[in-house]
């Protein structure tokens, strides 16, 4: 009798032990399957690619993308210029892996750009297991994208506040996808407003940068006082025809007073690029002559006010931030 106890108990004992290891391995199993879909899973390695650009580490963003570089300038791949084109995409949601076909997966990264919304698809491709158990997933490669940009009368402009080399104007810009990219073009006397492209994926192409240089309204300020000093120097001499100046007066009457002119209206003074120079646009002033004379066949004496539109023209000489004006008087 104490035999068949003894045996009943051991069977108990190891169909206790037998319940122990198989409710082991299916908490094992289940582990194995939650972590291996939380961190070895597709989506995951969507978020090392976008926690990598959010950091500004080109090399690793590179690496998991498994992205081809294009011949084009790298100048925003690395750094603060590539954190940056993450800091206007908001409401940033990976989705759940779904079948893409031939062993693949597709993982959908939702987001907007100032109110915009916009996605992303990232197909994954397997790998070999890692530890026996936990799977691996590679980005299917691509190639990155191109901004063409380009910037009137400037060989420089900036790129997510990267300072760039704009060779004749022109330059192409490889960058990482999603992200928002803004190109503009500032210095003391000319500037161009930035212009901002968001770029979804290496398919669509990327709608070219056009830079549009203008004065700057220091530029503005600097030629305008320059061109009211001239004419207010011309309204200083008391002659009918003031020497290199665009006013001027005739008359067959004697002139019995001093010539006094006053400027009514200055110019407007506007400058606009051509030929890869900048050029001022004609200029107009309004200017008032009056003087006190006698008509010579009556004798009668008279003041005699008046006052009239006066064209010219001005030539600009820039060096580095400082401007030359010269204006230019044709008789």
């Amino acid at each position: 009798m104490d035999g068949v106890k003894n045996g009943a108990k051991l069977i108990k004992i190891a169909a206790a032990w037998l319940l122990i290891l198989m409710l082991a391995m299916a908490a094992a199993i289940v582990t194995i399957t939650v972590v291996n879909n939380n961190s070895f899973g597709p989506a995951r390695t969507v978020e090392n690619y976008l926690d990598a650009l959010r950091a500004g580490d080109g090399a690793k963003a590179l690496g998991l993308l498994h992205g081809r570089v294009p011949s084009a300038n790298a100048a925003v791949l690395d750094g603060a210029g590539l954190a940056k084109s993450q800091e206007d995409m908001k409401d940033v949601t990976i989705g759940e892996p779904v079948d893409a076909g031939n062993h693949q997966q597709q993982v959908t990264v939702s987001y907007t750009i100032d109110g915009k919304s916009l996605s992303t698809p990232f197909k994954l491709v397997p790998g070999p297991k890692r530890w026996l158990f936990f799977d691996s997933w590679s980005i299917a490669p691509t190639t990155l994208p191109i901004i063409d940009v380009s910037v009137v009368n400037a060989n420089q402009a900036s790129v997510n506040g990267v300072d760039v080399n704009m060779p004749n104007g022109k330059n192409a810009f490889a960058v990482f996808y999603p992200g928002s990219y803004e190109a503009e073009y500032k210095s003391p006397l000319f500037a161009a407003p930035a212009v901002k492209r968001s770029v979804t994926g290496p398919v669509d192409a990327v709608p070219a940068v056009a830079l549009a240089t203008g004065p700057t309204s220091d530029l503005l300020s600097q030629v305008g006082s320059t061109v009211h000093k001239y004419l207010d120097a011309c309204a200083k001499q008391a002659v009918l025809m003031p020497a290199n100046c665009p006013m001027s007066a005739a008359t067959e009457n004697r002139v019995l007073s001093a010539v006094k002119w006053s400027i009514v209206d200055y110019p407007t003074v506007s400058i606009t690029p051509y030929g890869g120079k900048w050029i001022m646009a004609p200029l107009t002033v309004k200017a008032q002559v009056q003087y006190k004379e006698q008509d010579l066949f009556t004798g009668t004496v008279a003041p005699f006010k008046h006052a009239e539109d006066f064209g010219f023209t001005a030539k600009l000489a820039i060096e580095g931030n400082s401007v030359g004006v010269t204006p230019v008087v044709s008789y």
